[in-house]
């Protein structure tokens, strides 16, 4: 599959997500439209949808979305907790024979304000086990004729699905996305998804985590097409090197003045992705060619958490250098969203797709 390239739309109500200076329109149809217009007019395949308690319901914008662009990929983001996952598969692939194959699907297994959406399983173990049996009862409704399953967490008995996904041969159903770096996210991944994606790591923990969770592949006895890997991650690009640091560091200074070090303290006691990540600071400010730490320091958060910064060429090497490591799948983002989709998609993405060409020794 030739690489995939993303972009965000933050899908929530409130202004000022991650810095972002567009003071209204958060929440309506024309400002979550334009964003993924914007995102397809330059260069994006589409983008990852934010998803979480409180804000509009990721599928029901995917919905939207898809019905006022013509390539633009929704990759719908879905908590197990909030679906089953027969009513899930159904919704899913509707939308994608609408759509005629454009829904990605981003599985996120972490906490989200449980109690309020009445989920009562808020152990890690547990989760994943109900992860791991959402993901394979959702491919099996999507390639099966009848399918009776019976398992811990779900149950279904005789179970036909109507309409099936927009399939091809290079695409039986909507790609499963997933993310974890725990032990039991990483066996979930092995088993049942179709891509793993990653936070900004430097290239040596990627590399580490693609021939684990390749091992792993083997251990598991996957049953389907090999383990992809993506890439979610904040990109700071600007026409030269010392353009994007200015840049880069006048964000962590408003950052700092807003939240200061408490955030840091506060962010230690996360999931063991987030932790992996917050942990880097630790190693140095810049790690790899570009690779900034310091925004995890105060407040930055997931793909907020560690920046790529740089000219388009120098963050287009450091994407190139995961490639290299078997990363096909690249969310990227800056703030303001929608300037910042244009600036990226102009300056960047003809570079990777570029590098893109080139084979892997």
């Amino acid at each position: 599959m030739s690489p995939q390239y993303l972009w965000y739309v933050p899908n929530t109500v409130e202004p000022g997500h991650r810095g972002d200076d567009t003071t209204s329109g958060w929440g309506s149809i024309e400002h979550s439209t334009d964003l993924a217009r914007t995102a397809e007019e330059h260069g994006w395949d589409g983008a990852l949808i934010g998803t979480g308690w409180g804000r509009p319901d990721t599928f029901t914008v995917a919905t939207a979305l898809a019905a006022r662009t013509t390539t633009f990929k929704p990759l719908v983001a879905v908590r197990p907790g909030y679906w089953q996952p027969a009513q899930f598969a159904a919704a899913a692939a509707t939308l994608d024979q609408l759509s005629r194959g454009r829904v990605l699907v981003n599985i996120v297994s972490g906490l989200d304000d449980p109690a309020a959406y009445g989920d009562s399983t808020t152990e890690p173990a547990r989760r994943y086990a109900r992860t791991r049996e959402f993901l394979h009862l959702v491919r099996r409704l999507w390639t099966e004729e009848e399918v009776t399953f019976a398992g811990e967490h779900f149950r279904v008995t005789g179970s036909v699905l109507a309409p099936k996904p927009y399939a091809t041969a290079e695409r039986p159903h909507p790609p499963l996305y997933f993310g974890g770096a725990s032990a039991a996210a990483e066996e979930v991944a092995a088993a049942e998804a179709d891509v793993q994606l990653f936070w900004g790591e430097p290239l040596e923990g990627i590399a580490e985590r693609v021939e684990r969770l390749r091992q792993l592949s083997e251990r598991v006895q996957r049953a389907h097409r090999p383990l992809e890997f993506g890439l979610r991650i904040t990109t700071v690009v600007r026409d030269t090197s010392a353009q994007a640091w200015q840049a880069a560091e006048e964000k962590v200074a408003r950052m700092a003045e807003d939240a200061g070090e408490v955030a840091w303290v506060r962010a230690q006691r996360q999931a063991v992705g987030q932790q992996r990540l917050l942990d880097l600071a630790e190693r140095g400010e810049v790690l790899d060619s570009c690779l900034y730490t310091t925004p995890g320091r105060f407040g930055g958060g997931g793909a907020a958490t560690t920046w790529l910064v740089g000219s388009a060429a120098e963050v287009a090497a450091a994407l190139d250098a995961y490639r290299r490591l078997g990363v096909t799948h690249f969310v990227l983002s800056d703030t303001p969203y929608r300037s910042e989709a244009v600036r990226i998609g102009g300056e960047l993405l003809p570079l990777l797709r570029r590098s893109a060409l080139r084979p892997v020794f």
